[in-house]
């Protein structure tokens, strides 16, 4: 899988490309149509298929002061992209050049000059251009001019309704994962770097792995079943706790994971946890004999779940 950007090019080979196009945070299973269309396409019509997502998100150039809400960052998007069949994934860094590009510019220059796209898919739903003046219908006029076969997919529904990143963080929010999960297919997992802590989860019994929720949608803060990703692909179950442990002070605002039977150092390495199932809120206790008894009800619920 080949990550690329207007700035570094398409390389020839991947030139005539059926393209994807959209942001695809979350990768549901909306995002997912649109992708497998674009990977059928492909297969059918000898061609190279790319994934095109854009980062940072639109939202945060438009409002930068709103709350984190990405569903995924840009390596798990790669990863969830290779595993979908896509043979490259293109990065457009959306800025106010970007933003500011007309939708005859976008597909003119963008999609048919720069990056020599055959074949267009995207969402019904799909907006483009300054002003958001380009629509699913301008984008196969004007790809037609350039010999670009532009088409929309269908929404994809369940019994909510229409599947949508928003439904998704609506959900994660909320404390429902079987929503989140049914509309992914798959966990909402957090990923990053393991920081040095304060070490009162080893003192207690627990030793945790601590990572910070950057610009991740904010699920609710609590006691999760979960499943950890190491960097060398193994996969451990554990019991994590979300939130700002409100027992101790200053309150800080952590996912610290506990990985059962596990003694290795994972400091400044990087982990992935899927968040499989919301146990309880979070709490504060009087005493630290009462958090450590609830700390164990915590790993006995968490591994009947996940054995």
């Amino acid at each position: 899988m080949q990550r690329l950007t207007l700035d570094g090019g398409v390389p020839e080979k991947l030139k005539g490309a059926v393209l994807a196009l959209g942001n695809f945070d979350g990768f549901h299973l909306g995002h997912q149509a649109v992708a497998g269309r674009a990977i059928q396409r492909g297969f059918h019509e000898r061609k190279p298929v790319i994934i095109a997502t854009f980062d940072p998100h639109p939202v945060r150039l438009f409002k930068p002061d709103a709350p984190p809400f990405r569903l995924t960052t840009l390596d798990q998007r790669e990863r969830l992209f290779a595993q979908a069949g896509a043979d490259a994934m293109l990065v457009f860094t959306f800025d106010r050049a970007l933003a500011s590009t007309s939708a005859e510019d976008f597909v003119g220059d963008i999609l048919a000059r720069q990056i020599g796209a055959a074949g267009v898919v995207t969402g019904d739903d799909f907006t483009f251009g300054k002003g958001r003046t380009g629509n699913v219908d301008v984008l196969r006029e004007l790809g037609a001019k350039h010999g670009i076969a532009a088409e929309a997919v269908a929404p994809v529904l369940s019994d909510v309704g229409r599947i949508s990143s928003g439904r998704i963080r609506e959900a994660l929010a909320a404390g429902d994962l079987a929503t989140a999960t049914q509309l992914m297919t798959r966990d909402f997992a957090i990923e990053g770097v393991v920081q040095r802590g304060d070490q009162r989860g080893r003192t207690l019994g627990y030793p945790t792995a601590n990572l910070t929720l950057g610009d991740y949608q904010r699920p609710r803060y609590g006691i999760y079943a979960v499943r950890v990703t190491l960097d060398d692909g193994s996969e451990h179950p554990g019991v994590a706790s979300l939130g700002i442990r409100p027992t101790f002070d200053p309150p800080t605002e952590l996912l610290e994971a506990h990985i059962f039977d596990f003694d290795g150092d994972l400091y400044g390495r990087t982990i992935e946890v899927a968040l499989h199932a919301f146990l309880r809120d979070e709490a504060k206790f009087d005493t630290l004999e009462a958090l450590t008894a609830q700390m164990r009800e915590d790993e006995a619920a968490a591994r009947k779940l996940l054995t």
